[in-house]
């Protein structure tokens, strides 16, 4: 589940408008670009059926649909953050970050390889 989740670019920004307190479906559609009617349909039935999302519907006319995470949503929202946040903080670590004592980065280098002269084909 959490890799169908993760893996996909709209169903996080689908739980991420939900948490913004965007919750119809019309609305998250022009929130995000690229989002067509038919792929947020199939991202919040997904939603859904993971305990993700739960569905109100309220009987006026035009019928109106809202979206809202679940108790288990916030906690998987939650964990979204923090890996959010561990990506920020790996992003932030510079390239020249220093090595740690054992690792085979910090072993000394032998120096190059010794030449054996030209190759020597095989008959």
């Amino acid at each position: 589940m959490v890799e169908d989740i993760v893996g996909c670019k709209w169903s996080l920004a689908v739980i991420d408008l939900v948490r913004r307190g965007v919750c119809r479906p019309g609305a998250m559609e022009h929130a995000i670009d690229g989002l067509s009617a038919k792929v947020l349909n199939e991202r919040l039935r997904k939603l859904q059926r993971y305990g993700i999302l739960e569905k109100t519907s309220y009987p006026e006319i035009p019928p109106r649909v809202e979206y809202s995470l679940t108790p288990f949503g916030m906690k998987f929202s939650g964990l979204l953050d923090q890996v959010r946040q561990l990506d920020a903080e790996l992003r932030a670590i510079p390239a020249e970050a220093p090595v740690a004592p054992g690792s085979p980065a910090a072993r000394p280098s032998r120096g190059p390889a010794p030449s054996r002269g030209p190759r020597q084909r095989q008959q």
